[in-house]
């Protein structure tokens, strides 16, 4: 575990690099592949919460992102390596409100996503409580105590005075 800026533990949950096919007209990581990286996060904490291709197959579930809030601080450049660590805000029976943070490999924090997920029964595609399996993988996830990432739970808007 590792400990962020903002003092909440977090757990180290996936690593990659730029890919040349992710850097953009102006030199670095377009703003999409931001995204492509947090969704691959969220794979990687699907799996690590027993959620992986053989664990949707046998629950007959999976999780569905709702909402997304992505936050963009310094650029991610050609080849450089980046880790994103992740921390649970809170969860109830079937949501997960999860924060993300990238980083690059000098610890340099690049971008945040701040999701909720939803765990979906596959056969009705409906929302559904986690199987008792996953749910007590969950309970072992990192969680925010006391203090959330100060970059979590912000509205966007302009700022005005």
């Amino acid at each position: 575990m590792t400990q962020s800026n903002d003092a909440v533990v977090a757990d180290r949950l996936f690593e990659t690099r730029v890919k040349d096919a992710w850097v953009d007209y102006n030199g670095h990581m377009n703003d999409a592949e931001y995204a492509r990286v947090f969704s691959l996060a969220v794979e990687a904490l699907m799996d690590q919460i027993g959620l992986d291709e053989a664990g949707r197959a046998a629950h007959g579930y999976t999780l569905y992102t709702l909402e997304t809030h992505l936050c963009y601080r310094q650029q991610a450049h050609r080849g450089e390596g980046l880790g994103v660590e992740f921390v649970l805000l809170d969860v109830d029976g079937k949501r997960l409100h999860v924060f993300f943070t990238l980083r690059n490999a000098d610890g340099e924090l690049l971008a945040t996503s701040e999701q909720m997920l939803m765990g979906i029964d596959v056969e009705s595609g409906r929302p559904a409580p986690f199987p008792s399996a996953v749910s007590n993988t969950i309970e072992q996830q990192p969680r925010a105590t006391g203090e959330w990432p100060s970059a979590a739970g912000q509205r966007i808007g302009i700022r005005r005075g």
